[in-house]
């Protein structure tokens, strides 16, 4: 049987088959929809797009994020000029993914195209998988659109005549690759060298993807030069790197500069790269105390460096071997070695170096360990281009920027991930194998099709590319599986059905390597690899337990896939499964080879997530009980978790017992103040549920505490996952390891030697909160239409002296008498709750300020009364009302984001902020609040403070309130939207109302 009648069956689309007038696009309900996206602080428009085309079952969240980051905006040959129907986007790319396989030969007849066709774009509509960003950024653009693009300066291996080409243009073929890995020599000027990263991290960084390299080959400072002299050192040329990379990520691109540095343990200048963004940031918090901007897209973090890459350390298990033997030789050393001048050698010891690490991760972050030896014990290709076992260039020395893409230096893999949630049927509580094998391969097909039409940023990337054909297919929402299944995420059943998924995921796209391999022929370099790569494959196959358990190279047992909690999961075909496809691996792949050297990796997953509908993204658990809906219409409604719901069910509860418990997680309360009545959801935590068994409590543990709720998934429960998963997928897992703000040094300590000993390749922590943010006004404006950073130094002078001779109408304070009229203004900034009353004078002139919260007896309580008093004394001094609100605005310091309670106002960037907004609409003037007020329930007739004004306003009641879910990074606010609802995903961030990510996928 040829490989297309393996892979290419009608499995979703058999109706097409009976009816030959139907279209695959016919197989879905379609629905219009309107997508706006707004910038949270400034309340610009950045995208209002009407009479989108999309299957019905897609949320508003899923149209506005596919819409806003995918839809190509011009050129497109229609009345609008822009994509404007998901059939477009997915035509275009599935189209050209089966075109590229006819030119490769994959596929060879008219109905194998159509079947291939068919089933992509299903499964694509279906939200069943998801290709990574540059694909839908990028693919099918000439082939559809006959838009060309200039050349960038990309290229591509001609196989015919043996040799690397330039491209003719950019869109003719794709660049569907997210992560490079880039190499560098120890040379100024030629290839590989230091000013060459400048120009390749440039070119890649422009088209939003990322790269990772190690430097370790750089010498250190005071090494010889040949010319004479000595070297200025690795860290002087990383810091130029970093700059260069912020440059670029402030240069209007689509998303920042992606850059993943690593560094070898016993390189001489290793002290100050571990504490490099460690002392930064103390620098940050120096600068933020003298007044500078705190914010991370702020003053203060602009000005010191490190801060445009992950940083990380490349650690050999003889280190980690004398780290763990601390304890017995405290004063065990490590030879730090030049890279070319063994003058600067010198001894340090194990203990300081150890301890410089984790108090700087504990820190900012960084650095964060990766375990070369474990890397490299499952390196499918260490004889590289050249069969030189021994060369450092064969070796795995980095991954991209997320940490999930390791192979050989000047390579790049394009990404796909699984949206796993959708082959299990609540119903009858049957994971469809079948189906999941047949996207697999698929999908495996497509990242294939995508290497053969593909384009790279340079030569070498091209040459590379096509002699080892990497492909990293992986998996999204697998925490909504465990829920439903009722397996809490920190748990042995939950490891052992993530890993089979995964297993079988890796094993059976390893068999349709071979498969290709059989058809087309394998991999150009696989020759030279093959026994080395066999050995892996076997390698893994025994973690599956499809054969013996006597594992070749590896000095350490890795976690075995067990099959007998499979069984008591009922999940028996599951586990024939993985260790059939496992098999069939090893049986085709030692009689064709391989088509790719590489097949797997675990992403972040952050924008096509939310495009697929995920619960959750990667292999993440869930980041609250609660989310955060977008509504057609505008606006936000705040709803449980709707896998919750499901998952009791199965579970056993019936359904007023559910219902009783989603009732609880998203309880409000009626609040009524100042004549206002408000409906607030009190804190979403399922602790304390009634019905609810304590015994199924864990099923529901996310990755942070929920609400008032204490429970949260411990942090050795995210690296057992990572640990279980590791052995079965090619390249590794991008995860980061949360841990509560009060973690020790210690605790950081515990969980990075329980991971090398556990196998995991590499993993990042993040403590809650260890990243600085710090108030302060963005800019200071002189009127409404003028900032000072805008005036020459000239027309600088001139307002100095103009604002110098200002005179108030009355210079003598008047303080008011009596009885006032005034307006109470309720508001809540994540759990502060705000009331600021204004009070008027007999003329209607806004006279005093109170600002007061239900902190009684804090810190903060005391700093809003002493506000309240300056505002109050400069406005009974006269000083317009309107030039304090322009003080005021913009300011930026905790508390600061959504606002509930509030009618009009619905986000803030602090206090002060809010106080600003509030003169504003005192003053009637509504233009930088959030929600405009009908006629009927606000009249307002001021603008100039006149005797006559009026404001009369009716009670709003708030159906639905603003409820931040997830972690909140400190420091942070999404470069697009500005929105402060960016959480960790993997070792990246995401932006849950746009969808943006910090990484390169």
């Amino acid at each position: 049987m040829t490989l297309i009648k393996k892979l290419l069956i009608r499995y979703y689309t058999k109706e097409l088959a009976k009816n030959k007038n139907k279209t695959v696009y016919d197989l879905f309900d379609w629905k219009k929809v309107d997508v706006s996206l707004i910038d949270h602080k400034s309340g610009k428009i950045l995208v209002d797009m009407k009479d989108l085309e999309f299957p019905s079952h897609y949320s508003q969240n899923a149209c506005d994020i596919i819409a806003s980051k995918y839809f190509r905006k011009a050129g497109i040959p229609n009345e609008l000029g822009y994509e404007n129907s998901m059939k477009q986007v997915a035509h275009r790319m599935v189209n050209f993914w089966k075109e590229s396989l006819i030119d490769e030969k994959l596929i060879s007849s008219e109905e194998e195209a159509e079947i291939f066709y068919d089933e992509m774009v299903y499964a694509l509509l279906n939200q069943m998988y998801a290709p990574n960003s540059p694909q839908w950024f990028n693919t099918g653009l000439k082939l559809s659109y006959g838009i060309s693009g200039d050349p960038q300066g990309s290229y591509y291996y001609d196989p015919k005549d043996g040799v690397v080409k330039e491209s003719l243009d950019s869109y003719s073929r794709t660049q569907a690759s997210a992560c490079f890995i880039l190499s560098i020599e120890d040379k100024l000027l030629g290839k590989h060298s230091l000013s060459e990263q400048y120009v390749t991290e440039t070119r890649l960084f422009k088209g939003g993807s990322g790269t990772g390299t190690n430097f370790s080959s750089i010498r250190a400072e005071g090494e010889k030069l040949s010319g004479g002299g000595i070297s200025s050192g690795l860290m002087s040329f990383l810091k130029g790197f970093d700059r260069n990379a912020g440059a670029i990520k402030s240069g209007g691109t689509t998303r920042r500069a992606a850059k993943m540095v690593c560094l070898d343990i016993d390189h001489p200048e290793i002290e100050d790269f571990i504490t490099w963004k460690a002392k930064e940031e103390d620098k940050v918090r120096a600068l933020a105390k003298m007044g500078y901007d705190g914010d991370f897209n702020g003053e203060a973090y602009a000005t010191v460096s490190g801060q445009n890459s992950n940083n990380s350390l490349r650690i050999s298990d003889e280190f980690m071997t004398k780290v763990d033997n601390l304890s017995e030789d405290p004063l065990n050393t490590i030879e730090l070695k030049g890279r070319i001048d063994s003058s600067v050698n010198r001894e340090v010891s194990v203990q300081k170096l150890w301890d410089d690490i984790n108090e700087s991760a504990w820190k900012c972050a960084d650095p964060a360990p990766q375990f070369s030896d474990t890397f490299n014990a499952w390196h499918t290709c260490p004889a590289g281009e050249d069969g030189d076992l021994n060369a450092h260039h064969n070796k795995l020395n980095s991954t991209n920027p997320c940490g999930e893409y390791a192979f050989l230096d000047d390579t790049s893999c394009n990404l796909s991930s699984i949206n796993i949630f959708k082959f299990y049927d609540k119903n009858t509580k049957n994971f469809d194998i079948n189906g999941y094998l047949h996207v697999i391969g698929l999908n495996q097909l497509m990242l294939e099709a995508s290497i053969n039409w593909g384009q790279f940023p340079t030569e070498d990337i091209a040459r590379k590319t096509y002699m080892f054909r990497t492909t990293g297919l992986g998996l999204a929402n697998i925490a909504s599986l465990f829920m439903i299944m009722g397996l809490p995420y920190d748990s042995e059943e939950a490891r052992t059905l993530a890993a089979s998924l995964t297993g079988i995921l890796t094993g059976y796209s390893y068999y349709v390597s071979s498969l290709m391999s059989e058809a087309i022929g394998a991999f150009e370099k696989y020759p030279l690899n093959k026994e080395y790569m066999l050995k892996v494959i076997r390698n893994h196959a025994r973690v599956a337990g499809a054969i013996d358990s006597n594992y070749e190279g590896l000095n350490y047992t890795p976690l075995e896939v067990n099959h007998e909690i499979l069984m008591d999961l009922n999940m028996q075909e599951l586990s024939a499964t993985l260790k059939d496809v496992w098999c069939c691996a090893i049986d085709s792949g030692e009689k064709y080879g391989y088509r790719n050297a590489q097949v797997s990796v675990i992403a972040p997953t952050g924008t096509i997530s939310f495009a697929m509908d995920c619960g959750a993204t990667s292999i993440e658990p869930f980041f609250s009980h609660m989310v955060y809906k977008k509504l057609a219409g505008g606006g936000f409604m705040t709803l449980s978790n709707p896998v919750i719901e499901d998952s009791l069910r199965a579970l056993g509860y019936n359904d007023s017992e559910t219902s009783e418990i989603i009732e609880y997680i998203t309880r409000k309360e009626l609040v009524k103040e100042d004549g206002f009545e408000y409906e607030k959801i009190i804190d979403g935590k399922i602790e304390g549920a009634p019905h609810l068994k304590e015994d199924h409590l864990p099923i529901f543990d996310t990755a942070n505490t929920c609400g008032s709720g204490k429970r949260y998934i411990s942090p050795e429960g995210h690296v057992k996952m990572v640990a279980a998963i590791t052995p079965l997928i090619s390249g590794a897992i991008s995860k980061t390891v949360n841990l509560p703000s009060t973690a020790t040094i210690d605790d950081f300590k515990n969980i990075i030697i329980e991971s090398w000993k556990l196998g995991v390749k590499g993993i990042s922590l993040y403590r809650d909160g260890s990243k600085f943010c710090q108030p302060l006004n963005t800019s200071l404006s002189v009127d409404n239409k003028t900032n000072l950073e805008d005036l020459s130094y000239a027309e600088l002078l001139e307002k100095a002296k103009e604002m110098q001779n200002i005179q108030y109408q009355v210079t003598k304070r008047q303080k008011p008498f009596g009885i006032r009229c005034g307006t109470t203004h309720p508001a809540q900034i994540e759990d502060v709750k705000i009331y600021t009353t204004v009070n008027r004078n007999d003329d209607g002139e806004i006279c005093e300020i109170y600002i007061t919260t239900d902190r009684e007896g804090t810190i903060i309580m005391g700093l809003l009364n002493s506000l309240s008093k300056a505002i109050s004394v400069m406005l009974q001094y006269h000083v317009p009302a309107a030039d304090i609100a322009a003080m005021l605005r913009g300011q930026k310091y905790e508390p600061y984001g959504f606002v509930q309670k509030h009618p009009y106002i619905k986000y803030v960037s602090s206090i002060s902020d809010l106080i600003s907004k509030i003169i504003d609409i005192e003053l009637g003037d509504f233009t930088r609040c959030q929600v405009k007020p009908s006629e009927e329930t606000s009249k307002v007739a001021i603008s100039d403070l006149s005797k006559e004004a009026t404001i009369t306003k009716a009670p709003v009641k708030l159906n639905e309130s603003h409820h931040v879910t997830g972690e909140r990074v400190y420091g942070s606010t999404c470069p697009t939207c500005s929105s402060t609802r960016m959480v960790r995903n993997g070792t990246c961030k995401v932006c849950l109302d746009c969808g943006s990510t910090t990484g390169c996928s």
